[in-house]
């Protein structure tokens, strides 16, 4: 009953939904009946001070409550809705727009500027997460850029880095299977070609770090004091790329120069259907400094090109071209320079999408000859994020992915020089979550432990554009300006079951529930997902109890 009493004892929730103009407000304790303790409720709406003021009789003796509100418009002229339920009090604003419209968000970026000038924004954790932006952020910085451990300030590289690009798609398959076939009449060579170029694009070179949405991939050489081991195993720095794939960096060099003219080639075929894609390229020039010459297979009879294997000519056909158009006389030719259209092993397996996005990776994207390793911090051994290893032992490319949510820019983790401070565990697993369920049309996801494949939690997803913000009442007397930089945040809403505390016998139901359900299913480490987990748990005190679940689920919010 002295809860009753006490502001600092009543917790407010309020919530809003994409697209919809209302705001909703939940006040409660968890001692207190509402509906039997608070009698003659009255709210008064403070919109100049940024509060709103409940108060009501308890055995009568007035009690008062003031509750910031967030940076919303609100119409002042709507009434208010107010009751008092079992478990909690509710009110309901009506909004002049809803919180994602693009002029409130507007709004809130003139506020947030005025207020802070250039120093870091508290909305900052309200800004999507794009992949692009970082790319562009960090190609931008000057002097170059280097890594920290967020958690101890530890620098991870070298020297700064100045060249940064996006990291290939393990998904190319699927936006480009109408270029693969049999013969060229499915662009044949040229398919072969464009895959070999797109394979070569994923390589783990000093001085280039390689970004997706969630991770950056760094060679070793960058790193400091790097020696990366697994388990028993520990990798001796050996041959560099080059030396590797069995080519000096002058054949490296010449073959990105015929890389870059294949690649002219093939665009010159998509402006001209006329032209077939098969093209012949002269080997010995093709393996000099000079650029080639390449000759369509559309000057070739129609008898020659009916003929199976067509796409394959030898070089008395060539030679035969030129004799009838002129005396010069050409070298042995074939369809591509045979280096060109080698692939490394770690090449052919990103290829087969087994290097792809480790921070969450889809369960046929996992090789068992591929052993997932976390990558630690050298000095306070926190998670920093993964690298891949063979059943050997051996590193597989020599690189490690990064997870940006535990890596900063600058050595004050979170300052305004932190290109990464946006980046948290629980918005990289949203966003990921959201991608996921946009491209297989499933809200259901079971995740995995990545090494030993076992259940950990399901997720289903509720509500993917919810906005959200909590806090404790404040008592009358506090600071008027205090609610001012209170802000609303972008939730998801999702029931979520810890698999962790099931029972052996259980295991079998989260297969079935995958199964017939049509769910989705990845792999994550095994810290992370507990980590996960324990921000679903205490985000449940965010509602009042009876609130916490749906279906007989625990319901939840993320970070979006």
């Amino acid at each position: 009953m002295s809860n009753l009493g006490n502001p600092k004892k009543w917790r407010f929730t309020w919530e809003a939904q994409s697209h919809s103009p209302n705001l909703r407000l939940f006040l409660f304790d968890s001692l207190t009946k509402p509906s039997v303790q608070c009698t003659n409720l009255n709210v008064q709406l403070n919109l100049s001070q940024s509060h709103l003021l409940l108060s009501w009789l308890k055995e009568e003796e007035e009690v008062s409550l003031r509750v910031p509100i967030p940076r919303v418009l609100i119409d002042s002229e709507a009434p208010v809705s107010l009751r008092a339920l079992d478990d909690h009090i509710e009110v309901k604003l009506v909004l002049l727009l809803p919180v994602d419209h693009p002029i409130v968000s507007s709004f809130d970026v003139m506020l947030d500027s005025s207020e802070n000038g250039d120093n870091v924004s508290s909305f900052d954790v309200a800004k999507p997460l794009v992949m692009d932006t970082d790319l562009k952020s960090l190609s931008l910085m000057e002097g170059g850029v280097h890594f920290y451990c967020r958690n101890c300030s530890t620098r991870l590289t070298k020297s700064p880095l100045r060249k940064f690009m996006e990291m290939p798609s393990i998904d190319w398959r699927e936006i480009a299977d109408n270029w693969f076939g049999a013969c060229c009449c499915s662009f044949g060579g040229i398919s072969e070609k464009l895959v070999t170029r797109f394979a070569n694009s994923y390589r783990c070179s000093k001085g280039v770090c390689l970004l997706n949405l969630t991770t950056i991939l760094l060679c070793k050489d960058d790193l400091v004091a790097c020696n990366l081991h697994n388990g028993t195993h520990e990798y001796q720095p050996g041959l560099d790329f080059a030396s590797d794939s069995g080519l000096s960096e002058d054949m490296l060099s010449s073959q990105e120069r015929t890389d870059d003219l294949c690649e002219k080639l093939s665009s010159i075929h998509l402006k001209n259907n006329s032209v077939s894609t098969s093209v012949l390229v002269n080997k010995e020039e093709a393996s000099g400094n000079e650029l080639f010459s390449a000759l369509p297979v559309s000057v070739f009879s129609d008898s020659e090109k009916s003929v199976p294997r067509c796409c394959v000519h030898t070089s008395d056909h060539v030679q035969n071209h030129f004799d009838e158009h002129s005396q010069s006389n050409v070298p042995e030719t074939c369809q591509v320079d045979q280096n060109t259209s080698k692939l490394l092993a770690n090449q052919k397996l990103f290829l087969n999408g087994f290097l792809g996005n480790v921070f969450m990776t889809k369960s046929y994207n996992l090789s068992m000859d591929i052993d997932w390793v976390e990558f630690v911090c050298p000095n306070c051994l926190s998670t920093l994020g993964a690298c891949p290893f063979d059943n050997s032992g051996a590193p597989i490319d020599g690189a490690v992915r990064f997870f940006k949510c535990y890596i900063s820019t600058c050595s004050s983790a979170g300052g305004s020089g932190d290109l990464f401070r946006k980046y948290s565990l629980e918005r990289m697993f949203t966003n990921q979550l959201l991608e996921n369920a946009k491209d297989e049309l499933s809200f259901r996801t079971l995740v995995r432990d990545l090494k030993t494949k076992s259940p950990l939690v399901q997720i289903i997803l509720l509500n993917p554009n919810s906005w959200c913000c909590s806090g404790y009442c404040l008592d009358t007397a506090s600071a008027t300006d205090s609610g001012w930089k209170l802000g609303l945040l972008p939730v998801i809403k999702v029931n979520f079951s810890d698999c962790g505390e099931s029972a052996a016998s259980q295991l079998r139901a989260h297969e079935d529930w995958t199964a017939k359900n049509l769910g989705d299913v990845v792999c994550m480490f095994a810290p992370q997902v507990d980590e996960l987990i324990r921000t679903l748990s205490s985000a449940k005190d965010m509602f009042p109890p009876s609130y916490n679940f749906l279906q007989g689920l625990p319901l939840s919010l993320l970070p979006r």
